[in-house]
């Protein structure tokens, strides 16, 4: 009776995996430093003209949905690159999970108030749009290959 062979793992997942998590672990980054208010963190990330204090007000008065959103956003995109790197199939439901909470989070900020400097934002208006765009193409990847049998 023959065995089956346990499916290599593909160099692409080990990339992709691998880019996920260095992009993820910047917005978990981002989130930690903004919450535990790293002032040189937040001046450095303010557009020029606006002042940090403005911001930060800006991100204290969202809705409880929209930080809800932010926080899942965030992590369950990371803990969705490291499923992915596990080869486990909850990875879809962890980016999944990210989609969602993006729309809580940047539909808040695209319907509501807009945030302090963003009309001299430059490229960093589009922002927003890099990151729903990487997050659906992760979730659209971790469930390729999930399909192909790469996923447990």
């Amino acid at each position: 009776m023959a065995t089956a062979a346990p499916l290599r793992t593909p160099a692409h997942l080990w990339v992709v995996g691998i880019l996920s998590l260095l992009w993820n672990c910047f917005g978990g980054y981002d989130y930690l430093m903004t919450r535990t208010r790293n002032m040189d963190y937040l001046t450095s990330m303010t557009p020029p003209g606006v002042d940090v204090t403005t911001l930060i007000d800006y991100i204290d008065g969202m809705p409880m949905y929209a930080q809800i959103g932010w926080g899942l956003g965030v992590w369950a995109a990371l803990v969705g690159s490291v499923l992915l790197l596990m080869r486990h199939r909850y990875a879809v439901w962890a980016f999944g999970l990210s989609i969602a909470g993006m729309i809580m989070s940047f539909g808040y900020m695209f319907l509501g108030p807009p945030m302090p400097g963003s009309e001299q934002a430059g490229m960093m208006k589009y922002m927003p749009l890099v990151i729903v765009v990487l997050g659906i193409a992760q979730f659209a990847y971790a469930r390729g290959v999930e399909r192909k049998g790469l996923l447990r």
